[in-house]
C-alpha cells in the first residue's frame, strides 16, 4: 500500500501546547521535546470495538489511558496496541485526550499517523503446526482480526508525511543471516516454515514505521515498533527468533552500512543516512537479563554504535518488585528500571518498553510512570501492565535542516 494512502494526518486549527519550547531561528535557544511510549492495551476482542468504546467519553479503561499521557505530557507519544481504526484516533482525541481526566489538563496532539500492521491478516498457512488455517496464530502477526494490537503515532509537531516510511511486508528471509525457527525434529537448520512460507512471510509482527517529525528546523526519526512476545511457542522458538530479529532491524536500520538490504512498502532501499538524528520508541518485548527473549536481543539495539542507552526508572518499580516477590525475588536486573509490571510467577516485572535517542540528541529528564503506593496517582497503576516511558531531550543545530 502507497505510504500516503495509509496516512491520518489531521492539521490543527489551533496550536496545540507545547510542555518544552521550540526555539525560533532568532533565538538561539535549542528545543527540548519529550518523546514517550506507551502500551496503552486499546485493543479490543473484535473489529469495530475500540470505535464504539471510544464514541463516548465514558470508557473507564481509555479515561485512565488519557489521564496517564495527561500527567506526562510527552510531545511525541507511541501508543502500543491501538487497534487500527482509522475513526478511533479522531475519537480517542477528542473525547479522552483533550478532555481533563480526574483534575489534569487536556492535552492535544494536531498530528497523528496511523497505518495498517501485520496482526490478524491471514496467510492461508498453518504457521502454529495445530492442524488448522485461518486461526490467530496462522496470521503474519497474532490476531483475531486484521488491525488488532496497532500502533498510533501522536505529535504536537508536524510529521513529513512525505517521508514516512512503512516496513509491514518486509519479507523475514530478506534479512541476511535470519534467525529463522529450526525444526528439533530435522536434522535441517532453520527449518520450522517451508520455503514457501518463507516466501512470503512478514518480519514485522505488526510494523516496523520511520515517522520523520519536524521540530522547528530540526528534523528527528521516529523509529516506532512492537515485536511479538518471545513466548508462547514451542521449542522451534518461533516468536522467540522473530523478536530477536525485529528488534535487530532497527540496530541495522539505524547503523550506517548495516541497512542496505532494507526496502520499505514502496520499495525504496536502505536505511537512515549518516548524521540524521531519531529516537527508538516501544514496547520491545525483550529485557537485558531477565525474561524469556534470546539472549542478547534487546542488546543488539542497546549497544547499536549511534545509540544512547538512555536509562529511565521509578521508585515505584522497585517498591513492586519487593512487595510482589516470586519471579522478582531471583531477578538479574535493577527493578528501579522495570517498565512492565507482569505476572510474580513467571515473568515477573521486567525491562521490556524503551525511548532510545541517538547521539546528536542530549537526554534531559527521563521517567518510568509507576506511581508508589497510597500515593495520589497509585490508582492508574492498574491501567494497563505496561507503564509510560518517557525521555526529554534537547536538539542541537547539528545536521538541523537550516
Amino acid at each position: 500500500m502507497p505510504v500516503k494512502r495509509a496516512l491520518l494526518l489531521v492539521l490543527p486549527l489551533v496550536a496545540g501546547a507545547i510542555a518544552a519550547p521550540v526555539a525560533d531561528a532568532a533565538s538561539g535557544v535549542s528545543p527540548v521535546v519529550r518523546f514517550a511510549t506507551f502500551n496503552a492495551s486499546l485493543n479490543r476482542a473484535v473489529a469495530g470495538q475500540l470505535v464504539a468504546d471510544l464514541s463516548t467519553p465514558d470508557n473507564a479503561q481509555a479515561r485512565k489511558v488519557a489521564e496517564v499521557v495527561q500527567r506526562n505530557r510527552p510531545d511525541v507519544l507511541l501508543i502500543n496496541e491501538f487497534d487500527y481504526a482509522p475513526a478511533a484516533v479522531d475519537l480517542f482525541r477528542d473525547n479522552y485526550l483533550e478532555r481533563g481526566q480526574n483534575g489534569a489538563a487536556g492535552i492535544d496532539y494536531p498530528y497523528a499517523f496511523s497505518a495498517p500492521v501485520n496482526t490478524g491478516v491471514p496467510t492461508g498457512f498453518d504457521l502454529n503446526r495445530d492442524g488448522r488455517t485461518g486461526t490467530a496464530d496462522d496470521a503474519y502477526g497474532f490476531g483475531f482480526f486484521p488491525g488488532q494490537f496497532g500502533m498510533l503515532v501522536l505529535s504536537k509537531h508536524p510529521i513529513d508525511t512525505d517521508a514516512i516510511r512503512t516496513f509491514q511486508h518486509f519479507r523475514w528471509k530478506d534479512m541476511p543471516g535470519a534467525l529463522l525457527p529450526d525444526d528439533p525434529a530435522t536434522p535441517a537448520a532453520g527449518d520450522w516454515y517451508s520455503p514457501a512460507v518463507l516466501d512470503v512471510f512478514r518480519l514485522s509482527s505488526k510494523s516496523h514505521w520511520d515517522v520523520p517529525i519536524q521540530i522547528g528546523r530540526h528534523e528527528v526519526h521516529f523509529l516506532v515498533s512492537h515485536p511479538t512476545p518471545p513466548v508462547f511457542d514451542g521449542a522451534e522458538d518461533r516468536n522467540g527468533t522473530r523478536n530477536h530479529d525485529e528488534i535487530r532491524f532497527w540496530a541495522d536500520y539505524l547503523t550506517p552500512g548495516k541497512g542496505r538490504y532494507i526496502y520499505d512498502d514502496n520499495g525504496k532501499r536502505g536505511g537512515l543516512r549518516f548524521g540524521e538524528r531519531f529516537v527508538v520508541a516501544g514496547d520491545q518485548n525483550s529485557d537485558e537479563v531477565d525474561g524469556d527473549s534470546i539472549p542478547g536481543a534487546v542488546q543488539q539495539l542497546l549497544t547499536a554504535p549511534r545509540v544512547l542507552d538512555v536509562r529511565p526508572g521509578s521508585a515505584g518499580g522497585v517498591e513492586a518488585a519487593r512487595l510482589q516477590g516470586g519471579a522478582n525475588n531471583t531477578h538479574m536486573g535493577d527493578p528501579y528500571f522495570d517498565t512492565g509490571d507482569f505476572s510474580d510467577n513467571a515473568p515477573g516485572n521486567l525491562r521490556t518498553d524503551y525511548v532510545l535517542p541517538s547521539r546528536g540528541l542530549f537526554p534531559l529528564e527521563s521517567a518510568v510512570f509507576w506511581p508508589l503506593p497510597d500515593t495520589e496517582f497509585d490508582r492508574l497503576n492498574d491501567t494497563t501492565d505496561h507503564k509510560l516511558v518517557r525521555v526529554d531531550v534537547r536538539l542541537n543545530r547539528v545536521n538541523s535542516k537550516e
